[in-house]
């Protein structure tokens, strides 16, 4: 029988102790693992009554396995975050090299497929409100990021103006609110609310873009965002 690894498992001996890589590797695997737990027992129960305990039995880690990759609750919490913004992105960046609202769109029909994740999502954002929470500041931080992503996204497609009269800066909150506000109603009933018809809705309601709508001979060139 092995010796455990530092981090709560059971290595390969002298040959994987040898091979640097393959010891990264199986830490990265290891990380993913205890955040994709963390991610499923926070949706299930909250982030308050989620034990680091139970975090590591479902990773299949000792705790003092996991505390190896996240020596506190607060910093698995933000590496549950920061995951979930990583995924995103990446799933953002395989449907455009530009971040546009058909882009938003496909995240949109992404997010319905794990409602796991956008439920551990709506759980943290919701009680990050309180004073004491300890995802407060990344949240704060986040939306700012937010607001100022999907002002760019405006402005890139509808120029300084959109056709209902709002700024991109002004149209911005509005949008990441329905985006949140779907996905809440879509987690509480999923059979009467379709999330990203419903997204395609509101787009459709914002009207064609200039540079949609423009075409090539409109004379209008896309501000640049």
């Amino acid at each position: 029988m092995t010796a455990p690894d530092q981090d709560g498992s059971h290595g390969g001996g002298a040959g994987a102790r040898r091979g640097g890589g393959g010891r990264e590797a199986r830490r990265a695997e290891r990380r993913e693992a205890i955040l994709q737990a963390a991610m499923e027992l926070i949706a299930e129960r909250g982030y308050r009554r989620t034990s680091l305990a139970a975090v590591a039995e479902r990773a299949g880690l000792t705790q003092q396995g996991l505390l190896h990759h996240f020596p506190t609750k607060q910093l698995l919490l933000v590496g549950v975050l920061e995951a979930r913004d990583r995924w995103d992105l990446a799933s953002a960046a395989a449907a455009s090299d530009t971040l546009r609202t058909d882009a938003l769109a496909q995240l949109v029909d992404y997010n319905a497929t794990r409602s796991g994740v956008v439920r551990t999502y709506t759980v943290l954002s919701a009680d990050s409100v309180t004073e004491d929470h300890p995802a407060r500041a990344f949240f704060e931080s986040r939306f700012r990021a937010v607001r100022a992503s999907m002002t760019e996204v405006l402005r890139a497609e509808y120029g300084d103006t959109l056709p209902g009269g709002l700024t991109p800066e002004r149209a911005a909150p509005l949008l990441a609110a329905v985006m949140d506000g779907l996905q809440l109603q879509w987690l509480l009933d999923p059979e009467e609310v379709d999330m990203p018809a419903a997204f395609r809705d509101f787009l459709a309601l914002l009207g064609p873009g200039e540079v949609q709508g423009g075409g090539a001979g409109s004379g209008k060139e896309p501000d640049g965002g």
